[in-house]
């Protein structure tokens, strides 16, 4: 079959979840629409606890913030239309819209990857060059460092979404996935240049997803030897907890994805309806529970919480006072 340049496909149709009959499309769009409010919720509150506590006015924080800005950005992006999908069975998107859709997608995920990239080194930085740090890691420097993440990945994947638009769509469009991404519409594609287009986005994926793991591994793994190091117990054990949230924030993202590029270069196959669950996870999972984990586990954002709770009751108290008098 030969095909020439030009592109037929007017817009695609988004399958959501391959297979899943039509009686748990209700559910299933209800289960979407609380975990898109807890994402929206959660990290809001994050966002809102660190601009007005001035105690937290912190590098790390800043990270913080940067961090469930691109959770909140993603999932504004994603879940809304496979929403719509199962609520009113709208399946339809746009040419345009697609490759919007996809442009972000890739986008804000480089973006959280080289974030974890900053979280890391910061904590790196803290622990071996302690009295350094203030001077090398300011406020100033991380906003830089952070916005130069949303920039440099913004312009990196601008070419990416570029090069896809050179392939001709001919004749499929259906697209596997519960929103549009790159080795769904480029699989689609059609002509000789599909294999090249999808290698030159592999390689830019990987280098967005190792280079920095690579890094992260190496800064936690020098904090771990610096903490065992520690003559005092209890010193070691402030180190750990402090890095806890980060290291286990930078899990979540990485783990699920590293199995699955591991897997698929290994050979292991998945299930249509298994991939898309896969995706998902790894995708909506991490920005649930990051919130959790920040107020949870950091310690500084717990006591800025409690002295807030506190401040109010005693207000309240000395309000009811003031009425009963």
């Amino acid at each position: 079959m030969t095909f020439t340049n030009t592109t037929n496909i007017k817009y695609f149709i988004i399958m959501g979840f391959p297979g899943l009959p039509p009686a748990y499309h209700g559910l299933v769009s209800v289960l979407l629409l609380l975990l898109f409010l807890a994402i929206v919720v959660g990290n809001t509150f994050i966002l809102t606890v660190i601009v007005y506590e001035r105690t937290l006015h912190k590098p790390t924080y800043w990270i913080f913030f940067h961090v469930a800005m691109t959770d909140i950005a993603f999932a504004a992006v994603t879940l809304p239309k496979i929403i719509g999908r199962y609520w009113w069975n709208d399946m339809i998107s746009s040419f345009g819209t697609c490759f919007t859709q996809m442009y972000f997608v890739h986008s804000l995920g480089a973006v959280h990857s080289f974030l974890l990239l900053i979280m890391a080194l910061d904590r790196f930085v803290a622990i071996w060059f302690p009295f350094r740090y203030p001077a090398v890691v300011t406020n100033t420097t991380i906003c830089i460092a952070c916005v130069l993440c949303w920039v440099l990945s913004f312009i990196c994947m601008m070419g990416v979404v570029l090069h896809a638009l050179t392939l001709p769509y001919c004749n499929l469009n259906v697209i596997m996935q519960c929103y549009c991404d790159h080795i769904s519409i480029t699989r689609l594609g059609c002509g000789e240049g599909v294999a090249y287009v999808i290698e030159v986005a592999l390689a830019n994926a990987l280098f967005t997803l190792l280079v920095p793991l690579a890094f992260i591994i190496f800064s936690y793994f020098s904090i771990i030897v610096a903490a065992l190091k520690m003559s005092q117990a209890e010193r070691s054990l402030k180190v750990m907890s402090t890095c806890a949230p980060q290291i286990f924030t930078t899990c979540l993202y990485y783990v699920p994805r590293c199995f699955v590029y591991l897997s698929y270069n290994l050979g292991f196959t998945f299930s249509a309806q298994a991939r898309v669950v896969i995706t998902m996870m790894y995708s909506l999972i991490p920005a649930v529970v990051n919130p959790a984990i920040y107020c949870l586990k950091t310690q500084d954002i717990k006591m800025a919480l409690t002295q807030r709770f506190r401040r109010s009751r005693i207000a309240h108290r000395t309000d009811r006072k003031g009425v009963l008098k």
